[in-house]
């Protein structure tokens, strides 16, 4: 067997006074974020919802963002101190009294009370109705809302199906977890929950979870600004797995993103270049029916990462056990998210680039490219899924992050994970598991492969600067999951902050 290995740089980010690196925490301490302003110190409005008992040690943790935070960690290369906002974000949060809103507590202790769903309603009432009372034109920027761990993975079935529904989206999942198991056999129970993120869940409307449950209910709001969920272990440090200055790096980072701020951008991705995620999840009709729901996530560094409804697909839409688009909704689907980059940048994308967890079907090929139309000059297609193949290299370090393979020049296998040179780590427990990338067109593989190693850097819900899969869709299952919350008809939020 013929194995060609090429390794890929680190692909770099733009900070603050167009300062480039690939470690955000190290950018962020020099230069701050991208959309700095010289001298200028933001200074950002905060909300705090939560029980009277969570909310006196959630206001001291926020306030002590402010400060620099010592990180005792044996690595120092991966877990600098956090200098405090005002270096590392060049803002402050802040928190006015008029902000700070405690549950009332009749009300929450009532609810809690109950069990199965009447809980669930009654706790989404007594939340949602003290979080929208701050929406308003002097709101805050972002809403922090605290969660005792009674709530943290409260989830109640999904009372909306019947039983044949339910019985028919249980045998779903059963076939599902038999088809990831055949998938993934040789991959760990951490590098499985990782992977079955790119495929729809059928547990996803089987059960509602309070977390994305509240998330929905109060972005469809009149002014309604994200939320930012925290439970006790990250402003408890007693009761916390992560240094103060870990959880300060990656709390700071998600709410200046949910607060309309840019951390960093990709500083090596063309412009006009328009990348778009297609995902599946599972959808209830008012029907009865279960249908499939698809799911268009777009990137670019020339506006802010959005998120559009696609078609409903019917459950026997399938081939090689996995949902397809026809032409038509292939088509409908890159339309609407060329007629909204258009709509955000006054221009059309210069080229689309397409991401699937699945290979394109013909179907899917002739509706992508009939969607971009004569406006869009070009339109690539690469789908990318997780695969048991491993590289086991000599010496002491494990495959590193960014490595290339090519097997027989048939099969590319891209190190998305792996030893990572400026931490000198291995962030993983076990051997570092590459994603395969295909195209469905002529294309160049190797600058398709490094636009998704730029991508995988793009998750502002975390400081680290890499992940595993690259943003078109790494978040898909996380959206449609709050998707299934949400009236079928209605129009959905757009943008990611609402969903992170």
């Amino acid at each position: 067997m013929q194995i060609r290995l090429r390794s890929l740089s680190e692909p770099k980010l733009i900070f603050g006074g167009n300062y480039t690196h690939f470690d955000p925490k190290i950018a962020l301490s020099k230069a701050g974020p991208v959309d700095r302003r010289a001298s200028d110190l933001k200074r950002i409005p905060v909300a705090l919802v939560g029980p009277e008992s969570e909310l006196e040690a959630a206001l001291k943790w926020i306030e002590k963002l402010g400060a620099p935070l010592i990180d005792s960690a044996n690595n120092a290369l991966r877990f600098p101190n956090f200098p405090g906002t005002t270096k590392a974000f060049a803002c402050h949060f802040d928190i006015d009294t008029r902000f700070v809103r405690a549950l009332p507590e009749k009300e929450y202790l009532m609810a809690m009370a109950k069990s199965g769903t009447e809980q669930f309603e009654g706790l989404l009432d007594v939340y949602g109705s003290v979080i929208a009372g701050l929406f308003g034109d002097a709101g805050p920027a972002v809403v922090v809302v605290c969660f005792p761990e009674d709530l943290a993975e409260l989830r109640v079935q999904n009372p909306r199906l019947s039983y044949s529904e339910r019985r028919a989206l249980q045998r779903r999942q059963d076939e599902a977890d038999d088809f990831q198991l055949d998938l993934f056999e040789s991959f760990s129970a951490k590098e499985k929950t990782a992977a079955a993120e790119l495929f729809p869940q059928a547990e996803e409307l089987l059960f509602r979870n309070f977390h994305r449950a509240l998330k929905a209910r109060c972005m469809v709001e009149k002014n309604a600004v994200p939320l930012q969920i925290i439970r006790r272990h990250t402003y408890i440090s007693a009761e916390a797995s992560q240094s103060d200055s870990a959880r300060a790096w990656h709390l700071c980072t998600a709410l200046y993103y949910k607060s309309s701020n840019i951390p960093w951008q990709p500083a090596d991705l063309a412009p006009g270049t328009c990348f778009v995620g297609i995902s599946f999840h599972h959808l209830k009709r008012r029907s009865g029916d279960i249908l499939y729901a698809s799911l268009a996530q777009a990137f670019s560094t020339d506006t802010e990462p959005f998120a559009l409804k696609g078609e409903t697909l019917p459950d026997r839409q399938v081939r090689d056990k996995q949902p397809y688009l026809m032409a038509a909704q292939a088509a409908g689907i890159v339309a609407k998210v060329v007629a909204q980059f258009r709509a955000r940048t006054g221009t059309n994308p210069a080229r689309v680039v397409v991401h699937k967890s699945s290979s394109f079907q013909p179907e899917e090929i002739d509706g992508f490219i009939s969607g971009c139309g004569s406006s869009v000059p070009a339109c690539d297609m690469v789908w990318m899924r997780p695969t048991g193949f491993r590289l086991i290299r000599r010496g002491t370090h494990e495959v590193e992050r960014g490595m290339l393979a090519c097997v027989e020049d048939e099969k590319t296998y891209l190190f998305t994970t792996g030893y990572v040179d400026w931490w000198k780590e291995y962030p993983g427990p076990h051997v570092p598991a590459p994603l395969e990338i295909a195209a469905a067109n002529d294309t160049d593989i190797i600058e398709r492969a490094r636009e998704i190693l730029a991508l995988t850097k793009m998750n502002w819900n975390s400081a680290d600067g890499m992940g595993r899969h690259p943003i078109t869709l790494s978040f898909a299952r996380q959206v449609g999951a709050i998707m299934t919350e949400l009236d079928d008809d209605g129009e959905i939020q757009p943008l990611y902050r609402f969903y992170m």
